[in-house]
């Protein structure tokens, strides 16, 4: 049926618009009509020119006269003849001959040129796919690195190129296609294996099988345990890899050194084969962290570590022939020791005999087991050994130490607290001692390490020159003998310099300012006075990065508010000090970003917090209705500095926020929201406030008073307070009421009491005391005032009153 078909296809053209098409399989055979008009009935088939022509080609495929051979387009040859005078058949048809061709005929029987042309025929060649382009059956590739696999192949209908590595249609994001080639950006161990192209169309399919092989580094598949064994055993640390190339050797280190380089091992030591390492008869000085490395020479070798512990009694280590201790101060004897399982105590001896150290007043035994003294002085002298003891016992005493007094060093010439000297001379800072042996004398500077050079007299004084601006600060003088190190420090100042860069710069923003202060640092000994420089972080609106820009600080000051500045923006801040010699360096920079607009009014007397003291929002907000409304809780977050209140904000539709109550109490967590209304939906937050400040929103919430019957005010909630509540606050007004009462009753009470003493004392006559008036008596005093009275009371009250 299917040969049927393909005849049928072969031997009838189909239209395909107004060209007929002709079908037929790569190597078949085809044949294309051409018919000779007759010019008219019965007359014979008059003398023409057969010409087949190929679009695209400047030769004719074929040309035939009469009875001659045809003449044959090379790409032809030997596959086209005439068949029935004008019918073109082409066999072992390639894909190549593809195309429209046309039928071209020349009577010679005519006076003038006349060529009768016939339409234009599609020859359509269909062919099952082959490969142009394939990769090698076998490809290397090195881990990490990236791959691409071509595959190109040729068909009509043109075929579809898929990949399978191992069996398993390819896909994923590690991997790309791009007309037909397969691209891995970065080739894994995984990815070796076996790819097969496959292209395919309705007449076939073809495959082609490439091999890949991943190169790499070795990759450990049983890596080192930590082991614990006895002293005397012998220890195995496996160690297995897998590599391609597998030409592979294994390297064991101990702490970072190779085994066959450290004296105490590499006789007992063997890696095997596998990689395995054998050490045989383990020591104490065994124990430590061994580490794994194979290798095959490609890129960087894996790793892999283990510990080693090597269980054993407390083994007293090399003790110092002399300790020496400093006369006068505290002293330790030291024993040193090596114990697995851990040290459990360690028994001294002092001259032969078993130390007792209740017997020493200010001696005490460290967690290390060594003599401590508080003070030493002549007790102290002698010869020392220790037994450490662990779970597993002892592996005996100690070697002796003689314990020798020395007095610590001292200082005979001391540097001044502070130098200060013209930069480019010379200064020479004093610092000597005496001691025999003689200490050593050694100088220093505090913070970042001077740049310039100086150096240290024979006699431990430190000479400095020339004297440059990087030897300002603090310098330390040590002084060190075998028992003690004592020091002296002195600042030296120079002078006749640009400043030097300010410090602990702090920028505490505002919406459209920022408050900027900082430490000055030394002024090279003139005035100096400071620029702020600000950086605008994020870009403006006209698209262009920002510049830095300068603006000066009043006279001598150490902080600056800047205006002018952009809300909830980004900015950098540095200080540039100058005096009259130059321009210092510019000080470290501070970012800080500007509040919110939305907050601005809030700042008149903005007061803000250090950065480090940034307000957080409430947490855990949520609300819930109820027959009193909206019930909203929180919970406060802990703050660095305490806050004063709560600012809750609402906004319907997501339209503009706007504060419903400014003023919550900072022991609140609960409330009844005031001021919505009936059958609106809200989004609900909440800030933390201290003065003037605001922290960032809380997480909002929704809330809903559809339903409800209408949206109760805020003085209804007393109605829903609980019974018992309720009749505590009644009763303490009342009692407040009584109290108010009787002191109001009191009050009257003592009040009429007075007024009856006053008339009492109205009918009184006082004696005449005009003639007994003393000479020193005041003339503004009225003369029927007794002396004693004082003049701001009325004549007709009382003294005692």
């Amino acid at each position: 049926m299917r040969i049927m078909y393909f005849l049928l296809l072969t031997l009838i053209g189909v239209t395909h618009g107004q060209k007929p098409v002709v079908r037929a399989k790569v190597g078949g055979v085809v044949e294309m009509a051409c018919r000779l008009p007759l010019p008219y009935a019965g007359a014979s088939v008059p003398l023409h020119v057969v010409e087949w022509v190929r679009q695209g080609f400047d030769i004719p495929v074929l040309m035939k006269f009469g009875v001659y051979a045809p003449r044959v387009h090379p790409n032809y040859e030997g596959r086209v003849s005439l068949v029935r005078n004008t019918v073109l058949r082409v066999k072992g048809l390639l894909i190549e001959d593809q195309g429209l061709y046309e039928c071209r005929i020349l009577l010679l029987d005519k006076t003038t040129d006349e060529t009768r042309n016939g339409t234009w025929t599609l020859l359509s060649v269909t062919a099952p796919p082959i490969f142009s382009k394939t990769p090698p059956p076998v490809m290397e590739a090195l881990v990490g690195n990236p791959l691409s696999l071509a595959c190109v192949a040729h068909g009509n209908p043109p075929p579809t190129i898929t990949w399978a590595k191992d069996g398993t249609l390819i896909e994923g994001d590690k991997v790309e296609f791009l007309s037909g080639t397969l691209s891995l950006r970065a080739v894994d161990r995984e990815a070796g294996g076996q790819y097969e192209c496959l292209a395919s169309n309705a007449e076939g399919n073809v495959t082609h099988v490439t091999k890949l092989k991943v190169k790499g580094p070795p990759v450990i598949v049983i890596p080192p345990k930590d082991t614990s064994l006895n002293m005397t055993q012998d220890a195995q640390l496996q160690c297995q890899a897998l590599a391609d190339p597998p030409n592979m050797t294994y390297v064991w280190q101990r702490e970072g050194e190779n085994v066959y380089h450290i004296e105490a091992l590499k006789s007992r030591v063997k890696i095997m084969v596998d990689g395995t390492l054998l050490i045989t008869r383990i020591t104490p000085g065994d124990s430590g962290n061994y580490t794994c490395m194979p290798t095959n020479g490609l890129l960087t070798p894996p790793t892999a570590s283990a510990n080693l512990t090597v269980t054993h009694p407390a083994q007293a280590l090399l003790m110092p022939p002399q300790t020496y201790l400093p006369t006068g101060l505290g002293g330790l004897v030291s024993c040193p020791v090596r114990a697995q399982p851990p040290l459990l105590r360690v028994d001294w001896t002092k001259d032969g005999q078993p130390l007792d150290l209740a017997m020493y007043p200010g001696w005490t035994l460290t967690s290390e087991g060594s003599v401590f003294m508080a003070t030493a002085n002549d007790d102290a002298t002698g010869v020392y050994t220790c037994t450490p003891y662990n779970s597993y016992g002892t592996m005996g005493q100690s070697g002796p130490t003689k314990v020798i007094l020395q007095d610590p060093p001292s200082l005979s010439v001391c540097p001044r607290k502070e130098y200060r000297q013209e930069v480019g001379r010379m200064l020479v800072i004093p610092c000597q001692t005496t001691g025999d042996p003689a200490p050593s004398i050694t100088w220093s500077k505090v913070g970042p390490a001077t740049r310039s050079q100086y150096s240290v007299a024979a006699n431990g004084s430190l000479l400095l020159l020339p004297l440059s601006k990087d030897h300002q600060g603090e310098w330390v003088c040590s002084v060190t003998n075998r028992v003690a190190t004592v020091k002296a420090s002195t600042l030296i100042s120079v002078l006749g310099t640009s400043p030097h860069a300010a410090t602990l710069v702090s920028v505490t923003p505002g919406a459209k300012q920022a408050n900027v202060s900082w430490e000055p640092g030394f002024d090279g000994g003139y005035t100096q006075k400071f620029t702020v420089w600000l950086k605008q972080m994020s870009v403006g609106d006209s698209g262009e990065k920002q510049e830095w820009l300068s603006v000066p600080v009043p006279s001598s000051g150490s902080s600056l508010q800047v205006t002018g500045l952009v809300p909830a923006t980004e900015y950098q801040f540095s200080v540039l000090p100058h005096n009259k010699v130059g321009t210092g360096p510019f000080s470290e920079i501070a970012t800080t970003r500007t509040l919110s607009c939305m907050l601005e009014h809030y700042s008149p007397n903005y007061n803000p917090l250090p950065r480090r003291a940034k307000l957080e929002p409430p947490t855990s907000l949520s609300a819930n209705q109820s027959l009193a409304g909206i019930v909203l809780q929180w919970s406060a977050y802990s703050q660095f500095l305490p806050i004063t209140g709560f600012v809750l904000q609402s906004r319907t539709e997501q339209g503009e926020w706007f504060n419903l109550d400014e003023d919550i109490g900072a022991n609140r967590s609960v409330m009844i929201v005031p001021g919505l209304r009936k059958d609106c939906v809200y989004e609900l937050r909440l800030l933390s406030r201290r003065g003037e400040l605001l922290s960032e929103p809380s997480p909002s919430v929704n809330v809903s008073t559809m339903g409800m019957d209408m949206y109760p005010a805020t003085s209804r909630f007393l109605e829903f307070v609980p019974e018992p509540l309720l009749a505590g606050v009644m009763g303490g007004v009342g009692f407040l009421c009584l109290a108010l009462i009787l002191v109001l009753g009191t009050v009257c009470i003592f009040s009429h009491k007075r007024d009856q003493r006053r008339r009492k004392m109205t009918d009184v006559k006082w004696p005449s005391l005009s003639p007994s008036l003393p000479p020193s008596l005041p003339p503004s005093l009225p003369p029927s005032l007794p002396p004693s009275l004082p003049p701001s009371l009325p004549p007709s009250l009382p003294p005692f009153l």
